[in-house]
């Protein structure tokens, strides 16, 4: 037997990621609504609201190219010079590597 509150904490948490939250809540309740009591678990439940969940998701656009996407922003990384690059520091522990003692 599923409390309200355990029917409650699973709606909110099928809904926390749906943008059209309050169409989805009020769809779930009423789906709730049909079941028998005596057959409402927590499994029951999920099951019920599965379907229901996937009907209420928009996935986002699979376009690439959109403005503001993080792989076609600058970097400071990708701006700079190359790693490795000349530096005075570069090489001193060959040149060192061979002094006599």
């Amino acid at each position: 037997m599923a409390t309200s509150a355990d029917v409650e904490l699973l709606i909110s948490e099928l809904s926390a990621s749906l943008p059209r939250r309050g169409a989805f809540e009020a769809a779930a309740r009423a789906a709730l609504a049909a079941i028998p009591e005596c057959q409402l678990g927590p499994g029951a439940a999920f099951r019920a609201l599965r379907e229901l969940q996937r009907l209420h998701f928009d996935a986002p656009s699979d376009d690439m190219r959109r403005v503001g996407a993080r792989h076609h922003r600058s970097s400071k990384l990708a701006d700079g010079p190359p790693i490795g690059a000349e530096d005075p520091r570069t090489g001193a522990r060959d040149r060192h590597r061979l002094r006599a003692v």
